[in-house]
């Protein structure tokens, strides 16, 4: 690993303990007060959609690498399915809430693809390679967080119907509340307005587009800061033990998943193949602790695996660059 990266990783810690001294020291207010929930309602229904918009307003999916963009995300769409899959079925998959299978699922794939992706590309694959993490990166969270939320709204629904006294919610009710819920959202919402303007092919006027810029780039030290306060308001709340399970899922059988399916299904080598297995192979991003957030549920668990995973990142990184040279 590059002093780069490791610097990058370092100033991630660096950033987080802020937001842990800040928790500790109560300098926005008490945990009674809940500023870390004020912080992470801001980052959901601000900053988040107005990223989400301007990435989506801006993608050119004419350029994009399609062989590569399926060749990661069938496989990492498959882990995540199947771990939503094994939370939502097994028994007391849903003790700690009906969105709990799919903030599990977040856990186990969603990457830092920014913060620590960037870089990271930069540094191993010189700039075509970064073209192609770049490429992933703009499809990212439009993919993952639109499939979880449809995941997450389904189970609520049919959490509400069971409450009001239905043993068995309609398929169309439930069907009905899902699709309201996924699309009045602050997640698909900006997501399916910036492909509606993407197609006028009007683009966005330099005034609202660097208020976008702006609002967009508060997304990373938000969410850094807000990781510090949840650790310092709520601690572990005994979460330790299922965030190192994510962690394994997230640093070993993803990375695994997507080196199987993009070598042996797509025939993926080389440069592309070893971006896309890399990409895969990053820790938890912070988004997995704003998806908790938002649903109330396992904030303690999804800060327990972003920070294992990123703690451990350092050796398993490693690890899957001597894999991907064996193979090469």
């Amino acid at each position: 690993m590059t002093i780069a990266i490791f610097y990058k990783l370092l100033a991630i810690f660096l950033t987080v303990g802020l937001g842990w001294a800040a928790g500790r020291m109560r300098w926005l207010g008490s945990e009674q007060q809940d500023p870390a929930r004020v912080l992470g309602n801001a980052a959901f229904y601000v900053f988040v959609p107005a990223l989400l918009f301007r990435t989506t307003v801006r993608l050119d999916f004419a350029s994009l690498p399609w062989g590569t963009v399926l060749a990661f995300f069938v496989p990492v769409l498959a882990v995540l399915l199947a771990t939503y899959a094994w939370q939502r079925w097994r028994p007391g998959g849903q003790a700690d809430g009906p969105a709990a299978p799919a903030v599990r699922a977040i856990g186990v794939s969603f990457g830092n693809s920014v913060q620590i992706g960037i870089p990271l590309a930069a540094a191993l694959f010189g700039e075509v390679g970064l073209g192609i993490h770049i490429a992933l990166v703009s499809l990212h969270a439009l993919v993952l967080l639109s499939v979880l939320t449809v995941l997450a709204e389904a189970d609520l629904a049919r959490a509400s119907h069971r409450a009001a006294g239905s043993t068995r919610p309609g398929l169309l009710r439930t069907l009905a509340l899902t699709v309201r819920n996924t699309v009045i959202h602050p997640v698909v919402l900006p997501v399916v307005a910036g492909l509606l303007w993407n197609a006028t092919g009007l683009g966005l006027h330099p005034v609202v587009d660097e208020a976008l810029v702006v609002l967009g780039s508060a997304v990373v030290p938000v969410c850094l800061v807000l990781i510090g306060m949840t650790l310092a308001y709520h601690g572990l709340q005994g979460r330790a033990l299922g965030g190192l399970r994510l962690s394994v899922v997230k640093l070993l059988v993803m990375p695994a998943a997507v080196l199987v399916v993009a070598h042996w299904g797509f025939g993926l080598a080389g440069l592309p193949l070893q971006v896309v297995v890399v990409m895969a192979a990053l820790p938890a991003g912070s988004n997995v602790l704003i998806f908790a957030q938002r649903y109330a549920t396992l904030e303690a668990e999804a800060t327990a695996t972003i920070v294992f995973s990123t703690l451990c990142f350092v050796a398993t990184a490693a690890f899957w660059l001597l894999v991907l040279k064996w193979i090469a």
